[in-house]
């Protein structure tokens, strides 16, 4: 971790964003909104949220600078932010809190598949190893699910679909962030994910307000907790620990939400989720450890070369 000056322990906040991040399965499956409905007034209303804490003496110089290949870059990784929403809070209508949630941990494995092809990033049999046992854990939920229904397998579909999509948005948003803000970064990004829903809304003649007051408090509670105490204060942590530490404990999101799922939904987990999520999970542990070793030995690297 790196040196921090916070009043309470880090591990402590990373705690309470690793709880709020985790009642986002339990706020969806609690609604009967369309999932491109709640993840549209998430988005919309987490913008409206971060409205008074943009940096609005950077924003000009930053519009200044950007280019249209970051233009284009931002419209991409927004469109499919808004996309990883749609098929991920979908996927809750067909199958489990487990088998979703667990599924999405893939996401660092797709990204650097994604980066080996289009960045030419390369990587040994470690994380060629960590990768494979983590897509085994997959299939092991996959197959889990086939016995349950078709439905439920195709959730699993839906959930991986989301997970490529957001695994793209990182991709798409990998220099960006080093070129703006991040806060700026992410109130573009949320607010043309959530454009991208409106308008699928407004195509496909989905209400947009015809829904109960349970469900905007929803809406509101999705906005509020996993992305502002969740997703937020991560990105706010990464001034005072390590990014390794940060991804390592969202890791943490799956078994919480499998936690609250059985208390607040009465989901019970199987055996083939248990064993499938151990694998995906350690395989995943692995390929993080892995990479943090790998940026530690090229900063080292380029450290003695400048020497």
């Amino acid at each position: 971790m790196k040196k921090t000056n916070l009043p309470v322990p880090p591990n402590l906040i990373l705690l309470i964003g690793v709880i709020s991040i985790s009642f986002s399965s339990i706020f969806i499956k609690w609604s009967i909104a369309p999932a491109s409905i709640l993840g549209m007034y998430r988005l919309l209303f987490t913008v409206i949220i971060l409205l008074p804490f943009l940096p609005w003496n950077q924003l000009n110089l930053v519009l200044k600078d950007i280019n249209r290949k970051d233009w284009f870059l931002l419209i991409v990784s927004g469109l499919f932010l808004g996309l990883h929403f749609l098929f991920w809070m979908d996927s809750f209508k067909y199958t489990t809190v487990a088998s979703s949630m667990i599924l999405t941990t893939l996401e660092p494995v797709f990204v650097m598949i994604g980066a080996s092809f289009i960045f030419k990033e390369k990587t040994n049999f470690i994380g060629v190893l960590s990768i494979l046992i983590a897509i085994s854990g997959s299939i092991i939920i996959a197959s889990g699910d086939i016995s349950l229904s078709s439905g439920a397998l195709y959730g699993d579909l839906l959930s991986i679909l989301g997970t490529l999509a957001v695994a793209i948005h990182m991709i798409a948003g990998q220099d960006l962030c080093r070129k703006i803000p991040p806060s700026i970064y992410s109130f573009f990004v949320f607010l043309i994910g959530g454009l991208v829903l409106f308008i699928y809304n407004v195509v496909n003649h989905v209400s947009l307000t015809n829904y109960a007051p349970n469900d905007w408090w929803i809406f509101i509670l999705l906005a509020l907790i996993p992305n502002i105490f969740g997703h937020a204060l991560f990105n706010w942590l990464l001034k005072y620990v390590d990014a390794t530490t940060i991804s390592m404990s969202i890791l943490g999101e799956p078994i919480g939400a499998i936690i609250l799922a059985y208390f607040l939904l009465g989901e019970a987990t199987t055996l083939t989720q248990i064993i499938g999520g151990l694998l995906a999970i350690i395989g995943v542990s692995i390929f993080l450890k892995y990479k943090s070793a790998s940026n530690i030995k090229v900063n080292e690297e380029i450290l003695n070369s400048s020497k």
